[in-house]
């Protein structure tokens, strides 16, 4: 992806068929239905592709067993197939991955283990695995450090992981890959109007300053969390659809929880189902489900939230995880849709809603990364309508995703860029030095730098160290660490001086302070 050269496009290209604010899961999922389609596709992402809510997931692809208990059957069947579509498109970012869920009574067992046989039943040819009643030894040998104090056995079933932030990256590309013009840091401040009907948008690209005025037949708003903004730039009076909700993670040092198997807490004090997730090494616990006023690009964790998480996963352990034992803490923004009298956001819908306004402004908010092909394609078939485009076939269904690759090698450090990964590997081949890690403490080599800013639009050592490499989430302190060497590999490579590298280090320190606990 270049953005030079797509920053040319917005100077050449008279007129677009679609317009897509956001450039998160759904918005870049959007594009990729939009451009395989043939309509010709721009998205427009203020800050980076996947900056807010969709980098800070649990890092799940599941049908939702929570959902399938409040009686959703709908979700639930739907999710299930989009998890089966998403780990045959981009089998090197998602994985089929066992959870074990603990039990202490012999009615535990019958009640869930009922209801995963139903989550496999719903999933159908696209089921990953049968369901199966475990004893309490067999338990332990699949998480070994539970407290086998109390417990009857457990529940092990299946479900899919992914790297979410990858994922949004590779949608990137392949919706480029497609003919769309997909650009980060361009801020719309206005949306254009004839006749009282959007017809364009003007937008700001944050890096140069430069002002542009953007024609086209239909804009979609996918901006998550920022829904009511665009809603409200449309119509001042328009009400708040948005009630936020905020989920915090925390990840952990594998010592606390080795084995490759994750764990599921089917209910928390505030209905919750909490997850301890492997995840490049590490382990991710969460989540919360806190509902807030006020809302940013990056949300901050909570004392409650934090107390919450650790008091529950060490209920569960035979080990006890402290404060100092975690490695980041990332938080994450869900964009739950108000309906009726509802009270808690963790028994609001998950399911998507769309919203067509009198200006022909098209809205998609809600959902979840597993869904996000689904919420793209009834996205995109109501802006086709709405701007009485020609009608074509959505192909995402049997679309690879940028990257994919049949059979991925875990065991590669890199096994995450999938086919790219040889490409990378021919960086080091030109120049040694680039095979050297960035951290002592971190798989992720100076090639990878380079790789993201000259095919993955990374533009700070933000864009690098949180989502082109994960290492923010991953370890906090060992992403400060890194920051000064990366901005220097990435000052060379872009032509910045010593005071950007200065600049980008303090601002990276600055930000990553806050996913340490202190």
């Amino acid at each position: 992806m270049d953005r030079i050269k797509m920053l040319q496009q917005l100077n050449d290209e008279p007129g677009w068929d679609i317009i897509i604010i956001g450039g998160g899961a759904t918005g870049l999922g959007t594009a990729v239905d939009a451009a395989t389609r043939g309509y010709k596709t721009l998205l427009l992402e203020q800050h980076d592709f996947a900056k807010g809510t969709s980098s800070r997931s649990t890092k799940l692809v599941h049908g939702g067993v929570r959902y399938l208990a409040q009686g959703n059957i709908k979700l639930v069947r739907e999710a299930l197939k989009e998890r089966g579509l998403l780990l045959k498109n981009a089998p090197h970012l998602s994985n089929n991955l066992s959870f074990v869920l603990p039990c202490y009574s012999i009615w535990q067992k019958i009640y869930y283990g009922v209801g995963l046989k139903l989550y496999d039943l719903m999933a159908g040819k696209l089921g990953l695995g049968k369901t199966k009643i475990i004893n309490r030894t067999t338990a332990k040998n699949f998480l070994p450090t539970i407290d086998t104090k109390k417990l009857s056995g457990a529940i092990v079933y299946q479900d899919g992981q992914f790297d979410d932030a990858r994922l949004a990256i590779n949608l990137a590309q392949t919706a480029a890959e497609n003919g769309a013009a997909v650009l980060n840091y361009c801020k719309v401040i206005r949306l254009t109007k004839k006749d009282d009907k959007v017809c364009g948008v003007v937008v700001q690209d944050i890096i140069s300053g430069a002002i542009y005025n953007l024609q086209c037949k239909v804009v979609i708003n996918a901006t998550g969390i920022f829904t009511d903004e665009v809603l409200q730039m449309d119509d001042a009076a328009a009400k708040n659809i948005v009630s936020p909700s905020q989920g915090i993670h925390l990840v952990i040092d594998k010592i606390f929880f080795p084995g490759a198997d994750a764990m599921m807490i089917p209910k928390t004090e505030d209905g919750r189902v909490l997850f301890a997730v492997p995840w490049h090494d590490k382990v991710v616990v969460g989540t919360t489900d806190t509902p807030i006023e006020s809302h940013s690009s990056e949300p901050k964790p909570l004392e409650e939230e934090i107390i919450f998480i650790l008091h529950h996963i060490n209920k569960y352990l035979a080990v006890e995880i402290k404060r100092s034992d975690v490695k980041s803490v990332f938080v994450g923004l869900r964009p739950l849709v108000k309906k009726g009298s509802a009270k808690k956001t963790a028994i609001m819908p998950r399911d998507h809603t769309i919203i067509v306004s009198a200006s022909g402004l098209v809205t998609i908010t809600g959902g979840k990364w597993t869904t996000y092909r689904k919420m793209a394609n009834d996205v995109l078939n109501n802006a086709v309508a709405v701007a009485n485009l020609e009608k074509k076939i959505c192909i995402t269904e049997n679309l690879k995703i940028h990257g994919y690759l049949n059979k991925v090698n875990k065991n590669d450090a890199i096994y995450y860029y999938g086919a790219d990964a040889a490409l990378v590997r021919n960086l080091c081949k030109a120049n040694e030095v680039l095979s050297e890690l960035i951290h002592p403490a971190a798989p992720n080599i100076k090639a990878e730098i380079i790789w993201a800013i000259k095919n993955e639009m990374a533009m700070t050592v933000e864009d690098v160290l949180a989502r082109r490499t994960r290492l923010l989430f991953l370890d906090a302190k060992a992403a400060m660490e890194a920051a000064p060497l990366v901005a220097q590999l990435m000052a060379a490579t872009m032509n910045k001086n010593n005071d950007w590298i200065e600049e980008q280090t303090n601002d990276f320190t600055a930000l990553a302070k806050q996913y340490l606990l202190s």
